[in-house]
This record gives structure tokens, sequence and C-alpha cells, in this order.
């Protein structure tokens, strides 16, 4: 019973944790939006009225990749960061708190504030821009896509935060990701095609700007060739995964 109670208590730290972030509350929930108004908006003056609703739907898709970035790259990065280099997990270890406990705790907070920050994007967006439906398939993916994403999000900030241990330079290396992403991934009013040719070589690379620059094509329901795509996703896996790992090979404990 003591251990159920402590585990709860646990979760709703981690929570208030996340939650209490600014950099959460910002570039998760109102940049996104934002983002979405002012280019929509300037789209209306450039983009015949029977594609407009299209053009609206193609940037709703890109600016949605922002909320994982925002919520875990940026947010867990902050928080963990900061608790490493005021050594709170090792506290929180001294008054009973597992190492696995307090990753799950994170985990759980970290999928709560996404799953909200989404849920609040997609309906404000739906209700303020005029937007197509998709497919049931198509919806699916692009949120598969998205909590995937989210996941390896978490394994660079984590990774990075183990191994700086120190919130200043691990946030700057992560805002310099977060806006070198968005850069090369079409979130900045540039589409992907529009970069000179070495910097859309590196875009390859990166499987948000598949997401933001072709899931369009089968929102409602059309055929798309995925494999470019799915082999993004395993390059950028694989990178934050080494990343973890060598995290946790510098910080192993030597028992003699």
């Amino acid at each position: 019973m003591k251990t159920k109670k402590c585990s709860k208590r646990l979760l709703m730290y981690e929570i208030r944790n996340v939650i209490g972030n600014p950099f959460i509350a910002f570039f998760g929930t109102v940049f996104p939006v934002m983002m979405l108004m002012i280019i929509t908006f300037a789209l209306k003056k450039e983009v015949p009225a029977s594609m407009l609703k299209e053009s609206n739907t193609s940037v709703f898709i890109t600016m949605s990749l922002i909320i994982p970035m925002a919520v875990i790259l940026l947010g867990h990065s902050a928080n963990y960061s900061q608790e490493l280099e005021k050594e709170i997990p090792v506290r929180m270890q001294l008054f009973g708190f597992s190492t696995n406990s307090i990753m799950t705790a994170k985990i759980i907070a970290q999928t709560v504030t996404l799953t909200a920050a989404l849920i609040l994007y997609t309906v404000f967006s739906y209700a303020a821009v005029d937007l197509q439906v998709p497919s049931l398939s198509s919806a699916l993916c692009l949120v598969l896509c998205l909590y995937v994403l989210g996941i390896f999000f978490f394994l660079f900030a984590h990774g990075l935060s183990n191994i700086i241990k120190k919130f200043g330079p691990t946030y700057t290396i992560c805002m310099f990701f977060y806006f070198g992403i968005m850069m090369l991934c079409g979130m900045m009013g540039i589409r992907t095609e529009q970069l000179p040719k070495s910097l859309k070589t590196l875009a390859s690379f990166i499987p948000m700007s598949y997401i933001g620059n072709d899931f369009i094509d089968f929102w409602q329901g059309g055929s798309y060739n995925f494999g470019p795509m799915i082999q993004a996703f395993l390059f950028f896996g694989a990178l934050c995964g080494l990343l973890m790992i060598y995290a946790n090979y510098k910080n192993r404990r030597i028992i003699k």
C-alpha cells in the first residue's frame, strides 16, 4: 500500500513538473497554434480558393510536428538536466524511489502532456481554420508517427542530459536541434524542396521532413510510398538510441 501511494505521488510530482515548465506551455501549445494562424492567414492571399483547404491542412500537419519536439525534446531536457545539476534523482533514491519508478513516472507524465497538447491543438485548429477531414488510417498514421517521434526525442533529451548534466549547455544544444529541424523540415515557412541541395540531403535523414511535406498526399485516403520515411525513422531512432546507450555507458558504475 505504501509503495502504491508513493508511486501515485511520484507521478503527480512529475506531471506538475512538466506542466509547470513555461517552455512547454509556450512552445508546445501557443507556438504551433500561432504559426498555424499566421501561415494560413498569409495563404489566403497567395493560394486559389479551390486549393486553400488542402494548403491549410498541409500547414496543420507540419505544425503538429512542433508539439512532440517542444513538449519532450525541450521540456524533458530542461527539467531533467536541472534535476541532474541539483542531484535531485540521487536524493529521490535516498527516499526510496527506485530508478525504474522515476523513469516510468517521467515517461507517463510526458505521454499525458503530449496527448493533452495534441488534443488542444487539433480541437482549436479545426474550430478556427478550414481543414480537410482525414481518413481514419491517415489520422492514425500521423498520431503513431508523432508518438514514435516523442519516444526518439525522449531518448535524445534523456541521453544528452545524462552526458552533460548541466542545464545551460544541454538546453542550448536542444534548442539548436529544435530550430535546426524546424528549418530543414519546412516548419519555418520555407519548404524542404526550396532549400539548397546540401540541406535537402541532410533533411532526407529526418523523418519530420517527409511528414511535413508528403502526408497531405494521402490525408484523405490517397496512396503514398512509405519507404524513404521508414528509412529516415530507422536512422533517426538509431541515432537517438546510440546517444542513450553512450550516456548509460558513460555513467555506468564500475564494481570492483
